[in-house]
C-alpha cells in the first residue's frame, strides 16, 4: 500500500498477562497457536502493508530473533526502546526516523484481535483528511473517548473508575465510546510529539483535539478482543 507504514506496539510489560510474560514478551505469547505478533503482522500484510516498524523492550532481543526466524512479506524493522520505555505517542516519535517515506501510519496495539476493515479504516482516514482517524467501539469499558454522535469529532474523555472527566470539544449529542487501539496518522504528528519523553497518545490527542482533526471510525459491528488478560489464554 502506497505510502502506508505502520507501527505495532510490543514494548509493553506485559503485566496483566503473567505469568505467561515471566519469560517472553506479551508480543510472543501464543494465541490459537500463533505469537500475538505474528497474527498482527499477517493482519497489516494482509491489508496491503509492507513496511512494519515494531518497537521492543522487555525481552527486546526474543521478538528481534523471531522476526530474523521468520520469513514475512513486509519490511520489518525494530525501534528499541530498551534502555526507556516511552509508551505509545514516545514510541512513535522515537521511531521517527523509518517513516521517512511514509505519508500516513498506521498504529497497532500487538494485544488486539478484530475483525475490524483496515482497509476501510485507512481509506476513512486519507478521504477525510484528518491528522488522526482512531478505531472505537461501543464495548464495556470504565474508559471512554466521548465523540459526536453525528460527526464522530473527538469531545473528550472519561474514566468512570477514577472519576476523570474532561472535555475539549462541546458536543449536544455526546457518544461514549471504547478506543480499539488502532488509530491512523499522517505523518506531521510526528511534529508535534515531543522529543524523548513517556508520553500516551490518549492526553495527546485530547491536547491536539483542541486544534487539530482528531476523528473516529466506529465499527461497533467487528469482533473485537484486548488479550491483554490472563483469562483468554486458558
Amino acid at each position: 500500500m502506497e505510502n502506508i507504514s505502520a507501527m505495532i506496539f510490543a514494548a509493553g510489560l506485559g503485566t496483566r498477562l503473567y505469568p505467561l510474560t515471566a519469560d517472553r514478551p506479551k508480543a510472543l505469547v501464543e494465541f490459537q497457536g500463533k505469537p500475538l505478533l505474528e497474527h498482527a503482522i499477517q493482519k497489516l500484510i494482509q491489508t496491503g502493508i509492507h513496511h512494519i516498524v515494531i518497537n521492543v523492550h522487555h525481552y527486546a532481543d526474543q521478538i528481534s530473533d523471531y522476526i530474523q526466524s521468520h520469513s514475512f512479506d513486509a519490511q520489518i524493522e525494530i525501534s528499541d526502546e530498551t534502555e526507556q520505555l516511552l509508551d505509545t505517542a514516545g514510541g512513535l516519535k522515537k521511531a521517527a526516523a523509518y517513516f521517512n517515506q511514509s505519508s500516513h501510519i498506521l498504529l497497532y496495539n500487538v494485544d488486539i484481535i478484530t475483525s475490524v476493515d483496515l482497509n476501510d479504516l485507512i481509506q476513512n482516514h486519507i478521504q477525510s483528511d484528518h491528522l488522526a482517524t482512531l478505531a472505537v467501539k461501543e464495548r464495556l469499558t470504565t474508559r471512554h473517548f466521548i465523540v459526536d454522535r453525528n460527526t464522530l469529532q473527538l469531545c473528550g474523555w472519561d474514566n468512570t473508575k477514577t472519576g476523570e472527566l474532561i472535555w475539549v470539544n462541546s458536543t449536544s449529542n455526546p457518544l461514549f465510546v471504547g478506543f480499539s487501539g488502532i488509530h491512523v496518522v499522517k505523518k506531521e504528528i510526528l511534529n508535534l510529539i515531543p522529543d524523548q519523553q513517556k508520553l500516551s497518545f490518549t492526553p495527546l490527542y485530547l491536547e491536539l483535539a483542541k486544534k487539530q482533526s482528531i476523528y473516529t471510525y466506529l465499527h461497533n459491528q467487528d469482533a473485537w478482543k484486548d488479550m491483554g488478560k490472563v483469562e483468554y489464554f486458558k
